[in-house]
C-alpha cells in the first residue's frame, strides 16, 4: 500500500537523484486534519494512533497540535505495524 504522502515524492522523484539535487520538503509542518489526510486515515484513527504510541502515559493528546514530515512518516510505520503484511524483519530474541 502506498501511502499518499509516499507516492508523491516517489512520483517527482527524478531517475538518479544526486544529494546536492535534493530539496527540502514541501512542507515542513502539518495539522492534524492535513497529517491525517495525507496518510489516506480519518482524523479519529489518527488520534487512535497516537493515544496508542505517544500519549499513552497519562498525559492527554493536546486538542490542537503540529506535527512535522518526520511525526507523519512515524505514524505511517505505526500503521503497518498492526498489518501483517509489513515487509519489515523483525530481529530474533537472543
Amino acid at each position: 500500500m502506498a501511502l499518499p504522502i509516499l507516492k508523491r515524492y516517489k512520483e517527482d522523484a527524478p531517475e538518479k537523484a544526486e544529494m546536492n539535487n535534493l530539496k527540502q520538503p514541501l512542507k515542513q509542518k502539518y495539522s492534524m486534519e492535513e497529517a491525517a489526510h495525507s496518510l489516506g486515515i480519518s482524523l479519529n484513527l489518527l488520534h487512535a494512533i497516537l493515544d496508542k504510541h505517544v500519549f499513552n502515559d497519562g498525559v492527554p493528546r493536546p486538542v490542537t497540535m503540529e506535527m512535522m514530515l518526520s511525526d507523519v512518516l512515524l505514524v505511517a510505520y505505526w500503521m503497518g505495524v498492526e498489518k501483517p503484511d509489513l515487509k519489515v524483519v523483525t530481529m530474533g530474541k537472543r
